[in-house]
């Protein structure tokens, strides 16, 4: 990966979370307080810990984590999304909660800065998941706890193929879903163990979740259709079904956390 090829796909994401921005917030299949509750509750807050929130995007675990640990940062690279988690903490009254503009493979803090390091919903969107999990567990204070949210690919090669290049046209930043496997093998090589685990599904009526979405060249219509013929036989296995709004389907996803050890 060049340096000019990291800057190309950096300007992808800025553009399409900034685009994003206001109906990402908004979004009650990812924001919704049981959803945000599955990587709060794995990451076990206590009263005195300090947290970080990698990808922060618009706030809401950050915020959440603010209302049960002493203080949290909420990191990201693009500033309107920044911007709706300032609205948001303000709206809560929140005063300890603190937002940076940076680079999640390169933080500003110190090693072991934070008691829990938290990833929500953006490691595929990283050309380098490696190296994001690297500075997680970098931040990470001994007997800090690491979590990482993601949707996942199927472990089937050519299900996970379609799925990823669906994906690729809805939200051109994408890089690549992972499997729950290689999620499960950066925290392994990171010698933090084999994470606990915990799946769920983030369901979606694919007309409004197009309707939402910037595709490459705006052709939500292309990428309706796209969806639609991936529902005989599951090819992306997502569930994909017709009902009688439309196709319904499911993002696979997974929390997974693990204690750093000493």
């Amino acid at each position: 990966m060049t340096p000019e090829n990291g800057d190309t796909h950096e300007r992808a994401i800025r553009d399409q979370f900034s685009r994003q921005a206001v109906g990402f917030a908004a979004a009650p299949e990812l924001h919704a307080d049981d959803i945000v509750a599955l990587v709060v509750d794995a990451a076990k807050p206590q009263p005195e810990d300090k947290a970080i929130d990698l990808a922060c995007g618009p706030g809401t675990v950050a915020c959440a984590l603010a209302q049960r640990v002493r203080h949290v940062v909420g990191l990201d690279s693009t500033l309107r999304m920044l911007e709706q988690a300032r609205g948001f903490a303000r709206r809560q009254s929140l005063d300890n909660v603190e937002w940076r503009a940076g680079d999640v493979y390169q933080t500003p803090f110190a090693d072991g800065s934070f008691n829990i390091v938290t990833c929500r919903f953006a490691f595929h969107h990283f050309e380098k998941p490696a190296l994001a999990f690297a500075e997680m567990v970098r931040l990470a204070a001994t007997r800090g706890r690491v979590v990482v949210c993601d949707g996942l690919a199927s472990e089937e090669p050519a299900k996970a193929e379609a799925f990823n290049a669906m994906e690729r046209r809805r939200d051109p930043s994408t890089v690549e879903f992972r499997t729950l496997p290689y999620l499960r093998r950066l925290f392994e090589a990171a010698g933090l163990g084999d994470p606990q685990v915990k799946r769920f599904d983030l369901p979606y009526l694919a007309s409004d979740l197009v309707a939402r979405s910037f595709p490459a060249n705006d052709d939500r219509a292309g990428l309706l259709a796209m969806i639609e013929s991936t529902v005989e036989g599951d090819k992306m296995d997502v569930g994909a079904h017709w009902t009688p709004e439309g196709v319904r389907f499911a993002f696979r996803s997974a929390v997974l956390s693990a204690v750093k050890p000493g």
